[in-house]
C-alpha cells in the first residue's frame, strides 16, 4: 500500500469528491422528510446570556437525520442497482433510515446488526421497513457484522448502503443545513455531532459556503474521537478501541470522503466526556421536555464548554436524534451521578460485629447522604469482611468530608471509581 504524502494526500481527496448538490436534494426529500422546527430555548439563552436555537431532528419520521442521506442515495438508484436488493449494516438510526426509505421505495432490502442489538431497536427496523426488509443478527459488535455485510453484499452481487461516506449520503444530511440557512440567518455558531462525519460534511458544508463567518463545531464523545485523531493526523485513522455507549456517534474510523469535506470547513472539534452528555440528556428531559439519545444531546452538552465564546452570539444546536432504549436511562443516571461527583464506590472492611454498620452511616456519612448499594463480598472472615458501598452524595464538596470522616474513624477502604478495571469488574 503506497502511502501519501500529506499534502498530496490532501489534494487526492479533494481530487476525487464530487460537488455535493443540496438542493437537489432537498428537492427529492420534499415530500418526504420532515422540515423539523428551529426551536428557539429560552432557558439555554438565559443560561449562557446568548440565543441558542435547536435544530430538532430528534423529531424527523424515524426520530433521526439519517433517514435523509439513506432515502437520497436509494431514490437515485438505477432500477438495475436495485434488482439484486440493496445491504446497510447498523445496529440504530442508519438501518431506521434505511428500512423506510426501502418500504417507501418498494426495494428489497437486508439490513445487518450486531447480535448484541436491543430488541427494541430490532422492533422499531421492523416496524419501519415491514415485508421490504429482512434482518440478519452476526457479530459481536458493529464493525464484525459490518464485514459480514459487506461479504454477503459482493456474494450475492448486491448494493451496500454505507452509513456516511457516499457523496449522496452526505448532500441528503446537507439538507439539515439547508433547513437551518433558509430559517435563521447572522448565525455566529453551529455545533454538530460527528459519528462518520456525513452531517457535518453535509450540513456544515452547506452553512460554510453560505455564510463563512459562521464557525462549524464538531463534537466527538470523549471515548470515541475519531475524527479528532484525523483532523491531528491530516488523514482518518482507526482508533484501537472505543467506548460504545454514544452509539449514534461512535465510530473507530471516520470515511474518506467526509473527512476530505468536514477537514475544509471545521473550525474547532470539541470531546465531550460521556457523563457530561448523560447529564445533559437529564436536563434536557426534565428542563425542556426533550428526550434525546446520547449523540443527539452532545451538541448542547459541549455548550458549557464555549460559555464565553458565544456571549451575546447567536449559535445552533443540532439535536441529532431521540432513539434512546428506556432501559438504558439507569445507565444513564448512574453515569451522570459519577460524572457530578455525586455517586462514589468504595470497598470497606467492616468489623462483622453488631453495630458496625450503624455506627459508619451515624459517623461517616452526612445529612442527606445516601447508601444506594450495599453487598458483602465474602462472610467467612471472623474478623473483618470487605463489602461493596456505593454512597449517593447530597453535593459534589460533600465527598471530601466523607473522606476526612473516613480517615478520622480510621475504616479501611479502597475506593473502586478510581480504578478503571476494577470498578469495571465489581460495578
Amino acid at each position: 500500500m503506497t502511502v501519501l504524502p500529506l499534502k498530496i494526500y490532501l489534494m487526492h481527496f479533494s481530487a476525487i469528491i464530487p460537488k455535493i448538490n443540496v438542493e437537489a436534494a432537498a428537492a427529492r426529500l420534499r415530500e418526504v422528510v420532515r422540515q423539523t422546527p428551529l426551536q428557539y430555548s429560552h432557558s439555554l439563552s438565559k443560561k449562557y446570556d446568548c440565543h441558542v436555537y435547536l435544530k430538532r431532528e430528534d423529531l424527523q419520521v424515524v426520530r433521526s437525520y439519517k433517514l435523509r442521506g439513506a432515502y437520497n442515495m436509494i431514490s437515485q438508484l438505477t432500477t438495475a442497482e436495485k434488482q439484486n436488493g440493496l445491504v446497510c449494516a447498523s445496529a440504530g438510526n442508519h438501518a431506521q433510515g434505511f428500512a423506510w426509505s426501502c418500504r417507501q421505495l418498494n426495494v428489497q432490502g437486508v439490513i445487518f446488526m450486531p447480535v448484541i442489538t436491543p430488541k427494541q431497536k430490532i422492533q422499531q427496523v421492523r416496524m419501519h421497513g415491514e415485508n421490504n426488509i429482512s434482518i440478519q443478527l452476526i457479530g459481536d459488535n458493529f464493525d464484525d457484522c459490518s464485514k459480514a455485510a459487506q461479504a454477503f453484499t459482493e456474494n450475492n452481487n448486491m448494493l451496500f448502503v454505507p452509513p456516511f461516506d457516499d457523496y449522496r449520503i452526505i448532500e441528503g444530511q446537507g439538507t439539515v443545513g439547508k433547513e437551518i440557512a433558509d430559517e435563521l440567518s447572522g448565525i455566529d455558531f453551529v455545533f454538530i455531532p460527528v459519528g462518520g462525519g456525513g452531517l457535518i460534511a453535509g450540513a456544515g458544508t452547506y452553512l460554510k459556503e453560505l455564510s463563512p463567518e459562521t464557525r462549524i463545531i464538531g463534537l466527538e464523545p470523549e471515548g470515541a474521537p475519531s475524527m479528532y485523531k484525523a483532523l491531528q493526523q491530516g488523514a482518518p485513522v482507526t482508533l484501537d478501541q472505543i467506548d460504545r455507549f454514544v452509539d449514534g456517534a461512535a465510530v473507530k474510523r471516520v470515511g474518506d470522503l467526509t473527512f476530505g469535506m468536514a477537514k475544509d470547513i471545521i473550525d474547532e472539534m470539541h470531546l465531550v466526556a460521556e457523563g457530561k452528555i448523560c447529564s445533559t440528556i437529564l436536563k434536557l428531559y426534565n428542563e425542556e421536555a426533550i428526550v434525546v439519545e446520547p449523540a443527539g444531546a452532545l451538541s448542547v452538552a459541549a455548550l458549557d464548554a464555549f460559555a464565553e465564546k458565544i456571549k451575546h452570539k447567536k449559535v445552533v444546536c443540532i439535536v441529532s436524534g431521540s432513539n434512546n432504549d428506556i432501559d438504558r436511562m439507569p445507565e444513564i443516571k448512574e453515569r451522570s451521578l459519577q460524572y457530578e461527583g455525586l455517586k462514589h464506590y468504595f470497598l470497606i472492611r467492616f468489623a462483622q460485629r453488631p453495630g458496625a454498620l450503624k455506627e459508619f452511616v451515624n459517623n461517616i456519612l452526612g445529612t442527606g447522604d445516601d447508601i444506594t448499594r450495599f453487598e458483602y463480598m465474602q462472610k467467612t472472615n471472623k474478623e473483618s469482611g470487605p463489602a461493596l458501598v456505593g454512597i449517593e452524595l447530597v453535593e459534589k464538596r460533600d465527598y471530601e468530608i466523607l473522606l476526612e470522616n473516613m480517615k478520622a474513624f480510621h475504616i479501611d477502604y479502597i475506593e473502586i471509581n478510581k480504578n478503571d478495571k476494577l470498578f469495571g469488574y465489581m460495578i
